[in-house]
This record gives C-alpha cells, sequence and structure tokens, in this order.
C-alpha cells in the first residue's frame, strides 16, 4: 500500500472514530502524568512531602483527592540527611575525594542508608481502574461494514418467447407461489417449472375467445386465473389442467388486469370498470368500481386486503377502501390521485411500510411516485426518462425495480428512499413490458416485445433470520389462579 492511502486511512479512521481518539487521549496524558520528584519539601506543618521518580500515581489523579503517606512508617532523620548532606557531594564533585566517597558508603552501609524510597505506604495501594475498560472495546470500533451486494449484469438465462403480445396495456405474466412461471403467447398459455425448467402448455384458446389478455395466480399457488379478449374470464387448476368455471358478464370488453384478494378476483377492463368476483359462489360479482374513463391497466391489492390501487388509460390512480365497499351502488373512491400526464399501469405496493404505493406512468409522463394512500399525499416523483412499464419492490432490501421502454429498454434498479441508481441491467432490445418476481423474492423474470424472457438475479439471496430468544416464563404462567 503506497503512503498516500496509508495517510488516506488514519484520517478516515480518525474521522469515523471521535470517540474512541477522545478516550486514547485521556489514557495517554494518565500515562504522562508521572510526578518525577527527586527531593523532599518542609511543609509548614513540620511534615516533608516528597514523592518518588518511580512512584507512578497517575491514576490517583482521578480516584483520589490527594495522596496521604503514612507518616509513621518514615524516617525523618533520613530524609533530613538526603535533603542537607547526601547531596552536597553530587552537587559539587570537585570537594568530593575518593577517600571520602568510600567512607561515606561504608558508613551508608553501617546505618542501613542505601534506601531509595523515603515514603512508605501502609497497605499495598489499590490496583490502579483502566481507562478503556475492556467490554468498552466493542463500542469504540464502529460496525463492520456490510458488504456490498454483487448485482450481475447480464441475465442469468433467456428463454424464447414467440408471439407475446407487445402491447403495453396487458399483463401477460405472472409468477406462482409454487414456483411455476405462467406467461400467455398468443392465444395459449404456457406453465414453465422453476425446479426443473420443465415447460407444459396449459391451455390454448379458440380464436374468437382469444388472445389471452391477463394471467394471475390465485395465492395457493394451484389456480390461476385467465383473462380473453371476449370479456371472460377462465378459473383453471394447474394440477390437473382442468378449468372450473368461467366468470361472465363482468366485462363488455377485454379484461386487461387482474389481482387475487384471498377468494376474492378482482378484474379490470376495457370499459373502465373494476369489479370483485366471490369465486365461492355462483353469483360471483359481489362489488363493481366505477372511476375510471378508459382502460383498467393495473390493478394491486395492498397486503392487508384493506386497499386496491388502479391505475388506467385515462391518465388516473385511484384508491378503493374495502371497508366502504357495496354490493348496491358503485363504490366511491378513497382518493383520486391525477398527478400522472400519461396511462398509469405500473403499481407495486411497499412490502415494509403498508400505506406506501409506487406508481409508474407511461411515455408521456415517465414518472415514478410515491404515495400515502391515508392521506393520499404524493411523497416523492423521479423522472426516469423513459416509459416506466412495471414495478417491483425487493422484498430483502429497501429497494425498488424498474423496467422500461425505449430508449434503453432497461431495467433499473434503485436505492430507497434516495432513489438513486443502484444498477442497470440491459439486454432486451424492445420494451420490457413485464416483470415477475420468483418466491424468495431473489429472482426476476422479465419479458419484452422482444419475444424474450430473461432471468436475473438481481435482489440476492435472502440472509437467514435468526430465531427469537425464547422468553423467560412468568412465574405460574402454567397455573390458571392461584387458592
Amino acid at each position: 500500500m503506497d503512503a498516500g492511502s496509508t495517510n488516506s486511512s488514519a484520517v478516515k479512521s480518525r474521522t469515523r472514530c471521535p470517540l474512541q481518539d477522545q478516550l486514547l487521549q485521556r489514557k495517554n496524558s494518565r500515562d504522562n502524568g508521572l510526578i518525577a520528584i527527586g527531593f523532599l519539601k518542609l511543609g509548614f506543618d513540620g511534615f516533608f512531602y516528597a514523592l518518588d521518580s518511580s512512584l507512578n500515581l497517575g491514576f490517583m489523579l482521578d480516584w483520589l483527592d490527594r495522596f496521604i503517606p503514612n507518616r509513621s512508617a518514615m524516617d525523618f532523620d533520613y530524609a533530613h540527611y538526603m535533603l542537607t548532606e547526601g547531596r552536597k557531594g553530587k552537587e559539587n564533585p570537585a570537594v568530593s575525594s575518593p577517600s571520602r566517597e568510600a567512607y561515606r558508603k561504608q558508613l551508608a552501609e553501617t546505618f542501613n542508608m542505601n534506601r531509595t524510597r523515603i515514603l512508605a505506604f501502609k497497605n499495598k495501594p489499590p490496583t490502579p481502574v483502566e481507562a478503556i475498560p475492556h467490554d468498552f472495546s466493542g463500542v469504540q470500533q464502529s460496525k463492520p461494514t456490510k458488504a456490498r451486494r454483487y448485482i450481475p449484469q447480464t441475465s442469468e438465462r433467456t428463454l424464447d418467447a414467440p408471439d407475446l403480445l407487445d402491447d403495453y396495456y396487458l399483463n401477460l405474466l405472472d409468477w406462482g407461489s409454487s414456483n411455476v412461471l405462467a406467461i400467455a403467447l398468443g392465444s395459449t398459455v404456457y406453465l414453465w417449472d422453476a425446479t426443473d425448467g420443465a415447460t407444459s402448455e396449459l391451455v390454448t384458446v379458440d380464436d374468437e375467445n382469444g388472445p389471452v389478455t391477463s394471467v394471475k395466480w390465485a395465492p395457493d399457488g394451484k389456480h390461476i386465473a385467465i383473462g380473453l379478449n371476449n370479456s371472460d374470464v377462465q378459473l383453471w387448476d394447474s394440477t390437473s389442467n382442468k378449468q372450473l368455471r368461467n366468470l361472465r358478464g363482468c366485462h363488455q370488453s377485454r379484461v386487461g388486469s387482474m389481482d387475487w384478494n384471498n377468494h376474492i378476483l378482482t378484474t379490470g377492463g376495457m370499459d373502465g370498470q373494476i369489479v370483485n368476483n366471490d369465486v365461492r359462489i355462483r353469483s360471483h360479482i359481489v362489488e363493481t368500481y366505477r372511476g375510471h374513463h378508459q382502460e383498467v391497466c393495473g390493478l394491486k391489492w395492498s397486503a392487508s386486503g384493506q386497499q386496491l390501487a388502479s391505475g388506467g388509460n385515462d391518465n388516473l390512480l385511484h384508491i378503493w377502501d374495502r371497508s366502504t365497499a357495496s354490493s348496491n351502488s358503485p363504490t366511491q373512491w378513497l382518493h383520486r390521485l391525477e398527478d400522472h400526464t400519461a396511462a398509469v399501469k405500473a403499481l407495486a405496493w411497499c412490502p415494509f411500510q403498508g400505506n406506501l404505493l409506487a406508481s409508474g406512468g407511461g411515455g408521456g409522463d415517465r414518472c415514478i411516485k410515491f404515495w400515502n394512500t391515508h392521506t393520499g399525499a404524493c411523497l416523492n416523483s423521479v423522472d426516469t426518462g423513459s416509459q416506466v412499464c412495471s414495478l417491483l419492490w425487493n422484498k430483502n432490501e429497501r429497494e425498488l425495480l424498474s423496467s422500461h421502454g425505449f430508449t434503453q429498454n432497461q431495467l433499473t434498479l434503485w436505492k430507497y428512499p434516495s432513489m438513486v441508481k443502484i444498477a442497470e441491467l440491459t439486454g432486451h432490445t424492445s420494451r420490457v413490458l413485464f416483470m415477475a418476481q420468483s418466491p424468495d423474492g431473489c429472482t426476476v423474470a422479465s419479458a419484452a416485445g422482444d419475444e424474450t424472457l430473461r432471468f436475473w438475479n438481481v435482489f440476492g439471496t435472502p440472509e437467514v433470520a435468526k430465531p427469537a430468544p425464547k422468553a423467560n416464563p412468568e412465574p405460574f404462567a402454567h397455573l390458571n389462579r392461584i387458592r
């Protein structure tokens, strides 16, 4: 390492750990607090006071008021001699002679005057307390910096997707909880098992009913809803490849968006209507939301199942509250948000903040906006520079992934809430219309107008959560009552 980088790291360490430097300075000043006195001083009270140069009393500067020696153990005659006669020979070497020096040494040995310590403690002095305890060492050191996650810039896998409709307003890709990916290619729905890579055909609809305009897995990962161009919605069992029922009468034209809320299937049509269908009962239409004037191209229920976000080709974003729903009359929206200047298709509820919604506008808007759905306030707006086709939140980190159209046809990973670009993933040659996230939240599948399906390891591997420590049971918790 060059000297420049060494100095830079040293300066950086001082900047990051100012507390540590302050404690070390205090300790250094304490280590330098040696009282180096080689003589005694006679006080007004008739006692001599002195400190030996070998005595380190630095710790007493913090813990004791003053130094009180054991005077009963002192030899005042010797102390007086050392202050008067004992230093004459050292201060005036010319007067001293070899014979005189030999006599002085002999006399000192005879009368036990070769002592080096004048003051004496009655008991052994207490052990000095460390300025920086060992237990405090963990606080001194800053938290280890988390290693930056490696994000591959190329797709892990690319599959052909012939006959994929290049239509911004449709939703033709979804990844179920059983790790099976569904994609609609023309009038056929294919299933791709991510566990073993096996591909199977679920259904091919007639030309008079097709093409397929939307697909959406049920929460159980076994049943799937398929929206058609003729306004019908079919329910299929993927394990047995059998159609369970056909929902009719919901819309007057194609069904381009769907989402599940437990047993409620919500559908959005080109007629601008939003319909809640209870798939358990014969009369499946239970609520109708009217607020859009053009095609509904985005539908997303919140994690709590209480709020529904809908986006349309009329540039409107609506927030609907389930508690105010009524089957007798069209339900009034909770918020009508008109900030976007193009179609609103991309919608994503934040996984770590229940009332935070991200929405993306089309080519005439190009913005990602963040909303507080309780108040209807716009928290932030970011111009991405291109059409926003889809949005996905990272389930493990505070990050948002967006897919775009012209000019780069890229996937962009953003850090939330700063909205700083972390990575841009390129490879598609046409707008990236659809995205779906794997059940573990790590892999993202993207389908584009270039008729390819690509898989990206953009969200990394989730950390294994440590089991929470068991709380100590309360006393007598096993007893219902005490007599």
